[in-house]
């Protein structure tokens, strides 16, 4: 697998010269498979770069895996232009949770008076595969649901391809079970052993005072998590919205002195958008 990052931020898209480094759009990443198949995970402001892209390289197909539909995570959505070439098909996996199908969840991003385009002139090329815990595969990829601690629910992922993994937990607290939400015993074991893991590390100690039942986890916990799984490679992701390349940095290396304390053997950064990286 050959993942890159299209956004890392979390809550709203940003920018600045402060953010130059990890960039200020949020959640999407491009997967391609070892048969140069694509996987989309999350539709946050970072899909429409990746759509322009999609359009230059005249690729007709692809597939969207969706986390859940708060706005950071499908605000690009009605921009990633693939969706209006009738030529393209796209599908669309996600749960819909609150009852509804994901098909209404993801139209109600383009619902008036928010949107001047109208979701049904674009609706015919997309095919939805409403997934909550089952298996299933995409080209080589093995596809792993796993729910996630946050309010109104959602799903991480774990993908599979010649025996390497890669885990993505965006949106999931650590130390608050939501409603459907698992344990952390039971994320642990999900993540155990993978290649790469990418995993919520919106706030610190101290931020948390003030946030917590929001969602998100302490990078402290999130690297906790990464080394009792005895993952590869850990990625802080879902960057605060007030978080500065510099404060990032600081983040960064506080998890290397920790990672160095404990005498593990752990890749750990911050994902940046633009950031490439192989399991292979």
């Amino acid at each position: 697998m050959f993942i890159t990052c299209w956004g890392a931020r979390g809550s709203i898209p940003i920018s600045g010269k402060e953010v130059t480094k990890y960039g200020g759009d949020t959640a999407c990443l491009e997967v391609r498979t070892e048969n140069d198949e694509v996987i989309i995970i999350d539709a946050g402001s970072g899909i429409r770069g990746l759509g322009n892209k999609l359009l230059e390289e005249k690729r007709k197909k692809c597939s969207i895996l969706f986390t859940h539909v708060h706005w950071d995570h499908i605000i690009g959505f009605p921009f990633f232009k693939p969706l209006y070439f009738k030529e393209n098909h796209i599908h669309i996996y996600g749960c819909p949770f609150v009852g509804r199908s994901f098909k209404q969840l993801i139209s109600e991003s383009m619902m008036f008076p928010y949107f001047p385009v109208k979701f049904k002139d674009i609706q015919e090329k997309m095919i939805y595969h409403e997934i909550c815990k089952r298996h299933f595969r995409i080209d080589s990829v093995e596809v792993t649901p796993i729910y996630l601690s946050h309010p109104n629910q959602g799903i991480g992922y774990k993908l599979t391809e010649n025996g390497k993994s890669f885990v993505f937990l965006t949106d999931n607290e650590l130390t608050y079970k939501h409603p459907g939400g698992l344990s952390r015993q039971e994320y642990v074991e999900f993540c155990m052993n993978a290649d790469l893991l990418l995993h919520d590390s919106e706030y610190t100690k101290e931020e948390y005072k003030i946030t917590k039942m929001w969602g998100h986890s302490i990078y402290n916990d999130a690297l906790l998590l990464a080394l009792d799984a005895k993952v590869k490679q850990f990625g802080l992701f879902h960057h605060n919205q007030n978080r500065s390349d510099k404060a990032l940095n600081d983040i960064v290396r506080d998890c290397r002195e920790r990672i160095k304390r404990s005498n593990a053997r752990l890749k750990c950064f911050a994902v940046a958008q633009g950031m490439k990286i192989s399991i292979i």
